[in-house]
């Protein structure tokens, strides 16, 4: 037997082995139910990576909803693609935070987009629910995170849920069915490079 036939042997036996691995936590993993998915941390593309289960939801004929805290008050590249779809937008629009400075207001907003987000929390129709920054209305207080917790808790057995937004309660992790932190190892943004439409929103 060649040295070629030997590494292919042996190769063949590590892919057996990790195929066996697959397999059997493909065959454990029998409960189906809809997810809680909570996309967190300081690196850029949490919204992207909400936005991109909506999208393939939206693939699969799935009805969803998206709900947009923070940002809201300029062209958004997701929002003109998807509500052509059918997918419901609630938008705080009210932009960040730091610019409106006005912790009244602010709530007002919030509340307002959060009472759309409790009714789609009930509604059996809706397949999967994107609150795009729901993170920063729970740490600022502008909704309240025993309501956040409940209105989760109480939703359809099937419905599915991203949270996306910086620094997550240790609440909504604990509860969430998968976490996923994105890390900032390098942005334009700090090197002076403006936003790029496309790209960055």
């Amino acid at each position: 037997m060649s040295s070629d036939d030997i590494k292919q042997e042996r190769h063949k036996a590590r892919q057996q082995k990790v195929k066996e691995k697959v397999d059997s936590r493909v065959a454990a993993a029998q409960e189906v139910k809809g997810l809680l998915l909570v996309i967190t941390g300081n690196g850029k593309g949490k919204s992207t990576s909400g936005f991109g289960t909506i999208a393939r939801a939206v693939g699969h004929n799935k009805k969803c909803a998206v709900a947009q805290f923070i940002k809201g008050t300029w062209d958004n590249g997701e929002r003109n693609l998807l509500e052509k779809l059918g997918v419901e937008f609630q938008v705080m629009a009210t932009g960040f935070t730091w610019d409106t400075q006005n912790k009244e207001s602010d709530t007002a907003a919030a509340q307002l987009v959060w009472q759309q987000c409790k009714r789609m929390l009930k509604d059996e129709s809706i397949d999967v629910i994107l609150f795009d920054e729901l993170t920063y209305m729970v740490n600022y207080g502008y909704i309240e995170l025993d309501e956040v917790v409940e209105a989760l808790s109480n939703r359809p057995h099937m419905q599915s849920v991203i949270i996306t937004g910086r620094a997550a309660h240790r609440t909504l992790i604990d509860m969430a069915d998968t976490v996923s932190e994105v890390k900032n190892t390098k942005h334009a943004f700090e090197a002076g490079i403006k936003a790029l439409q496309g790209i960055d929103w």
